[in-house]
């Protein structure tokens, strides 16, 4: 997805993770690790929409709450996250949690989502590395890693087991699910599945249905992976440190990156400079933004898992909340309450007539609002002042 977290530079050298330590096989979340803000809910059985096996077996969601249920149990906020994102949206990076809070911008005291007034709520998804049932976790049947053998999962699997936690919590509505990218594709896959359980949907940088060349681009991703010999079919999970997949994940990275930013940004960012002074025609240097991609190559080898990143991905590319239901029109039709749609006018992963069509499509969306900059889809990280502007507003309507 994006740039969802930034690491604590002192968290890594004591985890020795530091930037010239042995990259892991893997940096899911295992049990037995520091459950940092962590709680756990055994939903059993999940119920798989595609996969021939039926049903994922002893599914555990990892959550984090913030705030309090007030007693007419109306002030819960779902937020989902995206592709690399997890449960952890706001706090610090501390034991247990690799990065601090993906939305911290968003979300803490005196943010438009704020724990003093509203019941926080956020799950890592089915298939995640940070603590939910994923291709990391232990197997019920033989207590190794799920590895290869963990099923392709859609975002309505995702959403039903983010509505079997909605239901182990009390709440009977939410008075908000928000989320960027991948966790807006679930805000817009729960008005459908669970219509009168949502009091309102805020879904930024996203998408009613993934395009062919959205699908495209991270077919490319996930060749880049699944082509890396130390990927071992996904079974690498007892592989040394410096043995697991990481040029593979790496690539994907940069694959992506390079969309999460716009071409003029790089331009202007970096243009044609040469990376501290070297000189990348014949000699062996790197231009400034090769040193860049591969920068965010490595910091994500070191804080993810490639296999979740394949499954998740997959999802991703089986999103189409009109897909047996009539098409996007006619399945968001039915849903009237308020929707706050907001697009970045420089994404080119998810462009603005993504936003425009989800906006024409739901009767309760306030227009689109667009927040403008050079950035790309990165900028509902970058740009916070004028996305939170956008959600307080909105918030204060519902």
């Amino acid at each position: 997805m994006d740039d969802d977290g930034i690491e604590s530079d002192a968290w890594a050298a004591d985890q020795g993770r530091g930037p010239g330590a042995p990259i892991p096989a893997t940096a899911a979340w295992r049990e037995g690790n520091h459950p940092g803000r962590r709680q756990f809910f055994a939903l059993g059985d999940l119920p798989l929409e595609a996969d021939p096996m039926g049903v994922l077996p002893n599914v555990t969601i990892a959550y984090e709450t913030w705030g309090e249920l007030n007693a007419a149990r109306d002030n819960a906020i779902y937020i989902a996250h995206a592709l690399t994102g997890d449960s952890h949206v706001f706090g610090p990076a501390e034991p247990g949690h690799h990065t601090g809070g993906w939305w911290n911008a968003m979300v803490g005291p005196g943010k438009p989502i704020d724990p003093e007034r509203h019941f926080i709520v956020s799950a890592n998804v089915v298939g995640g590395c940070q603590g939910t049932t994923g291709p990391s976790s232990t197997h019920p049947e033989d207590g190794q890693p799920w590895g290869s053998r963990f099923p392709y999962v859609t975002m309505r699997d995702m959403v039903n087991a983010e509505i079997r936690l909605a239901d182990h919590l009390g709440i009977d509505r939410w008075r908000l699910i928000a989320g960027p990218s991948m966790g807006g594709m679930r805000a817009i896959e729960w008005t459908v599945m669970a219509p009168g359980r949502v009091g309102a949907i805020a879904p930024v940088g996203s998408t009613a249905a993934t395009s062919a060349d959205q699908i495209a681009w991270s077919t490319a991703q996930l060749a880049a992976i699944t082509a890396d010999p130390k990927f071992r079919d996904g079974d690498y999970y007892g592989a040394a440190d410096g043995d697991g997949p990481h040029t593979g994940i790496g690539i994907a990275r940069m694959i992506a990156h390079t969309n999460y930013r716009s071409e003029n940004e790089l331009q202007e960012r970096f243009g044609r400079r040469y990376q501290e002074g070297g000189d990348p025609l014949g000699k062996g240097g790197l231009f400034a933004i090769q040193s860049y991609l591969q920068h965010h190559a490595r910091k994500l080898a070191r804080r993810f898992d490639a296999n979740t990143y394949v499954r998740l991905s997959q999802a991703i590319q089986s999103h189409d909340v009109g897909r047996g239901r009539g098409g996007v029109e006619t399945a968001l039709a039915q849903y009237t309450d308020p929707a706050l749609v907001v697009a970045v006018d420089s994404d080119r992963l998810y462009p603005l007539k993504n936003s425009q069509r989800l906006d024409a499509a739901m009767s309760g969306s306030r227009g689109v609002k667009v927040v403008h900059s050079p950035v790309g889809h990165d900028g509902f990280l970058v740009e916070s002042g004028q996305l939170n502007a956008f959600m307080s507003e909105f918030e204060q309507t519902l």
